[in-house]
């Protein structure tokens, strides 16, 4: 038989109905067993994985691989540790991501996977398990499999590109706004970014960027598996903050995600617009590999060698610099900057913004690792410091942001960080954006945020980076903190915010403010203060940019 798309059609159709038919089965002899039990008569046995609780029974779903059972979460059902891709461990390491493996039976998905390795920080639990590719489903309360067509959220969580993980975001006041919810991992560090032309599939292949490939096998995993948890494949939204907005604007900016997803909202993930050549990135890679122990006389050595190493070995000799994406020419062909600015993009409404107080999480963060505290003495060395730039250099920027303006230089360092680095380059890229799509700008700026992850550091963190995320989320950190009555109201005026721009493209909310289209005329962005939001046109000016446009 000639094996054509009608023939590849017909076999995907059969095998969805051979699992639906599986589900029922498995539903239909779960509710046998507690009534069984409920009556003294003898249990007939059902083919899961282990025995399901009352709260449970019902919640199987199917997914391409096989059945997964979920769990009753108060607002929320979710399904949690599915994996979506094939260990990348062994031969697998510093690949594209392989499918995973099918399973039988009835896999329990009710206890969070390994995530990615990482060092130990405030902002990820260590591990070094490479076994990691897994991903959450919450969908609204009260899941039996009968949902349709909600729309769906795939969050892709922070952390630098080298640390976090998916388990730290509760999703439960997104989903009760009739939304299904996906959270994910994906590779970090140097496994997740590394290049070295030796790792190339064929000589002359691209490396590095396993991290975003990921995220594609995870966009591709919803696009396939969503709508037996009451998703709409064709209504995706794909979300993230800080190194998850930037992974966010990569994917808009990169033709291989092309079709993944029809929506992008970004959280402080404009840092980085402007990416490394391959070149650059695979010159860092040898230099990585050099200093393991791997460089060897051929590529193929090489490779091996790298494989082998233990991932402690790996985490102890990551780059001090971090980890960005590289220009690889499959994930990406340009840069972040110069694919928005031509239109090359995956054209779909954006939601894009920062907070008002980006750098003093940084200022903070580099005093509690034993870095001088800011002084008048030293404010113009840690200004190069911060920006890499020359002492005349940094001379200007302290002429423009003087000690006499702030509170104290620690406020000062955290508004020239905030500004050239987050909030500047978000108006770049919503100027940019808003020439070929629907685009929605917004500054976080609650003042009294509560910090979720550093203690007191004797100068207040303000609307600070990440800040925003415990409006949308609920966050597991080591420290505690209540929202106040008013923050309550913005977070749900943000929670409709998100949710209504996920639904239908538009973030309009009733009994919110209306929150304008930005455009490059007027530069309206929504300021998100408590108790409600409103409407500023003075985001360019607060912020200096147009003398980071001309010092740049």
């Amino acid at each position: 038989m000639r094996r054509n798309g009608t023939d590849s059609t017909a076999r995907t159709w059969v095998r969805a109905r051979l699992v639906a038919a599986a589900v029922a089965i498995v539903t239909l002899l779960a509710g046998l067993t507690g009534a069984a039990a409920s009556t003294g008569a003898p249990a007939t046995a059902a083919p899961v994985s282990a025995a399901p609780s009352s709260s449970s029974r019902g919640l199987i779903a199917a997914t391409r691989d096989g059945l997964v059972r979920g769990q009753a979460a108060g607002a929320a059902s979710e399904f949690i540790g599915i994996p979506y891709a094939a260990p990348p461990v062994g031969a697998l390491r510093w690949r594209p991501p392989r499918p995973a493996a099918p399973w039988p039976g009835v896999r329990d998905a009710t206890a969070f996977a390994p995530h990615c390795p990482q060092p130990a920080s405030p902002f990820g639990v260590a591990s070094t398990s490479e076994n990691c590719l897994y991903l959450n489903v919450y969908t609204p309360s009260g899941f039996r499999g009968d949902l349709r067509g909600l729309p769906v959220m795939v969050w892709i969580h922070g952390g630098a590109l080298v640390t976090g993980e998916s388990d730290d975001y509760n999703p439960a006041a997104l989903v009760s706004h009739g939304v299904v919810v996906v959270t994910i991992n994906y590779r970090l560090g140097a496994l997740g970014f590394l290049a070295d032309s030796a790792l190339a599939r064929r000589p002359g292949a691209p490396t590095g960027n396993y991290g975003l490939l990921d995220q594609q096998a995870a966009l591709r995993w919803v696009q396939a598996n969503i709508g037996s948890f009451g998703g709409d494949r064709r209504n995706v939204t794909i979300f993230g903050e800080s190194a998850g907005g930037l992974s966010v604007l990569s994917q808009v900016a990169s033709p291989a995600a092309r079709g993944l997803f029809s929506r992008a909202i970004v959280e402080s993930g404009t840092y980085d617009l402007t990416q490394a050549s391959l070149t650059t990135a695979e010159a860092a890679g040898q230099s990585f590999a050099a200093q393991v122990g791997c460089a060897a006389p051929t590529a193929a050595q090489t490779a091996a060698c790298l494989r082998r190493l233990p991932v402690a070995t790996i985490l102890d000799n990551e780059s001090s610099a971090g980890y960005t994406p590289d220009i690889d020419g499959r994930v990406l062909a340009q840069s972040l900057g110069t694919a928005f600015a031509s239109g090359q993009f995956n054209r779909v409404p954006v939601i894009l913004g920062t907070n008002h107080d980006e750098w003093r999480l940084f200022v903070a963060l580099d005093q509690l690792e034993g870095g001088p505290a800011p002084t008048a003495a030293n404010y113009q060395a840690l200004i190069s410091a911060t920006l890499g730039v020359p002492a005349a250099a940094a001379a200007a920027i302290a002429a423009q942001y003087p000690l006499s303006a702030y509170p104290s230089p620690a406020i000062a360092l955290g508004a020239v960080g905030t500004d050239a680095i987050f909030a500047c380059p978000a108006l770049t890229a919503s100027t940019a954006l808003s020439r070929y799509v629907p685009t929605y700008a917004y500054e976080f700026g609650d003042e009294n945020a509560p910090e979720r992850f550093l203690p007191p550091i004797g100068f207040p963190y303000g609307a600070a980076h990440a800040s925003e995320i415990q409006y949308l989320f609920q966050i597991t950190t080591n420290i505690p903190g209540a929202l106040t009555g008013p923050q309550q109201q913005l977070a749900a005026a943000m929670q409709g915010y998100w949710t209504s721009f996920a639904g239908r493209g538009s973030p309009a909310t009733a009994g919110q403010p209306r929150w304008p289209l930005f455009d490059a005329a007027s530069q309206q962005v929504l300021s998100l203060v408590p108790p409600q939001p409103q409407v500023e046109t003075t985001f360019s000016a607060e912020h200096h940019c147009a003398f980071w446009a001309l010092a740049g």
